[in-house]
């Protein structure tokens, strides 16, 4: 039996009321082979970038507690300056970097992008100067702004929205591991202090930088840029990528390419400014955790650096663990919302434990519940927004959208735990308290809004705008069409 005569006819599990088209149904048990073999390929590889992408933009925190301040002479607020510096150029890079993605390929310019960052981060180890310092910072910035956004939509040209979160909070769980094993090695470096008279803290930032270098130039020859140009897929392995496209509505032919009028439909639509504020709430929590659960744990006793080190490891392997099972469930049920108001407010009752006048096992109890949250609250989002954006150009548009503005709480973060308000840092922990809380208040009337959408459009109240519309019509109008359903 040939490949085509092999598929049968199904209504999609993706459409909404009456259906005058079916979609093709495919071999279950090939299907769950195709995706071990890109989870195998992709992965991996995703995650090894993002890890060192994150990596070498907050290793800045471990290297402040191996005298960076003193050596560069830092004062005031400069070390808060140097760390926010970075996402002026980096908010600047996303939108563009995603609109010429496709153009340049991803395997030629994710290889730039990360060869480019390698460098810099490398260079950073050896500023002499504060000035020195911020133009590092300004130059990481630009070049790393395209990795997240540029991953999150090369995710979409493999995977189905009903796997897009788990693969999506892979990128997440490459920042907890990130974090972690960020302690662990400078914690390791850290003895490399006086090495060639070089600061430990110098150490930190070359040692760290070096292996995105090596891994940008391996990117150009290991990324596939497309499913037809995978060179680990077979021909029919290659077809069945395109009958799972071809059973989510909007995913035609053409609704992956890049056109303009999709660009501005996504500039149009309010529903992506709403999670691009959400997004900012959640993303305040990322950064400000991130860069300053060092010092935060640090203030909280008499530990050493090495032991404070050590005590950000298992908040970050928490944090990993609660994405793994939040992201299951919530790819299997596809439910977006629940899960991501239940968790935002677990690290909103972590941060409440923070604030509070609390035993120092009790505020340590807190940074475990904050990472529990945060995580699922930050990443389910970023996957959400495309499950409800079936065309490339919307969806490109909208992810970078989505990425610019929540990534811009990095430029406010640092200065919500200065030095000079250590250890409690209550001002810090009661602001990033009330923006995860908006956050939830912006997700969970998403999710009701969506719903009600979808109870609309079942009851055929949407029908009539495309009474007078052939069949091809309609699939182009994507997340438009009355028989989408969205993701909730």
């Amino acid at each position: 039996m040939d490949e085509e005569n092999s598929i049968q006819r199904a209504p999609s599990p993706d459409l909404i009321g009456k259906q005058t088209v079916d979609v093709p149904e495919i071999d279950h048990v090939a299907e769950k082979k195709l995706v071990r073999k890109l989870d195998l390929h992709i992965i991996p590889f995703i995650m090894l970038l993002y890890l060192f992408s994150f990596l070498d933009r907050v290793n800045i925190g471990n290297a402040r507690l191996y005298g960076m301040e003193e050596d560069l002479g830092l004062t005031g607020n400069q070390y808060q300056t140097a760390v926010s510096i970075l996402f002026v150029t980096y908010l600047l890079a996303e939108v563009p970097s995603n609109l010429v993605l496709k153009k340049f390929t991803p395997s030629r310019w994710i290889s730039f992008i990360t060869t480019s960052w390698g460098i810099i981060a490398t260079l950073t180890g050896v500023t002499q100067s504060y000035t020195g310092l911020i133009v590092c910072r300004l130059l990481l910035g630009l070049v790393e702004g395209g990795l997240f956004p540029g991953a999150a939509v090369y995710l979409t040209l493999f995977y189905t929205k009903r796997e897009l979160a788990l693969r999506v909070g892979y990128l997440f769980i490459s920042a907890a591991i990130a974090g972690a094993v960020g302690g662990l090695l400078a914690y390791g470096i850290g003895f490399m202090d006086g090495v060639a008279g070089q600061k430990g803290w110098r150490w930190i930032l070359i040692l760290e930088g070096l292996p995105s270098f090596v891994l940008g130039i391996a990117t150009w020859f290991l990324l596939a840029d497309s499913p037809e140009t995978a060179f680990y897929l077979s021909s029919e392995e290659k077809h069945l990528i395109k009958v799972r496209r071809d059973r989510q509505l909007g995913q035609t032919a053409s609704g992956q390419k890049f056109h303009k009028a999709d660009v501005f439909a996504a500039l149009k639509d309010w529903k992506v400014y709403a999670f691009c504020a959400g997004q900012f709430g959640t993303d305040t929590m990322l950064y400000g955790y991130s860069t300053f659960l060092p010092t935060i744990i640090k203030g909280l006793g008499t530990w050493s650096t090495a032991q404070t080190q050590a005590l950000t490891i298992p908040c970050y392997c928490l944090g990993a663990l609660s994405y793994v099972v939040a992201a299951r469930i919530s790819d299997a049920q596809q439910r977006r919302g629940l899960y991501t108001v239940l968790f935002g407010g677990i690290s909103v009752i972590g941060y409440g434990i923070l604030i509070s006048d609390s035993s120092t096992g009790v505020h340590y109890l807190g940074c475990f519940l904050v990472a529990m949250g945060l995580y699922v609250t930050c990443g389910l989002p970023l996957a959400w927004l495309p499950n409800n954006s079936p065309r490339y150009g919307k969806r490109t548009t909208a992810t970078g959208l989505q990425l610019t503005i929540g990534n811009s709480s990095g430029i406010m973060a640092p200065f919500l735990y200065p030095s000079s308000e250590g250890p409690r840092f209550i001002r810090g922990h009661a602001v990033t308290l009330a923006m995860v809380g908006m956050a939830n208040v912006i997700f969970a009337f998403m999710s009701w809004y969506l719903s009600k959408q979808n109870d609309r459009r079942r009851r055929g109240d949407e029908d009539a705008k495309v009474a007078n519309m052939s069949e091809d019509e309609i699939a182009e109008l994507g997340d438009e069409s009355p028989r989408f359903v969205y993701t909730v």
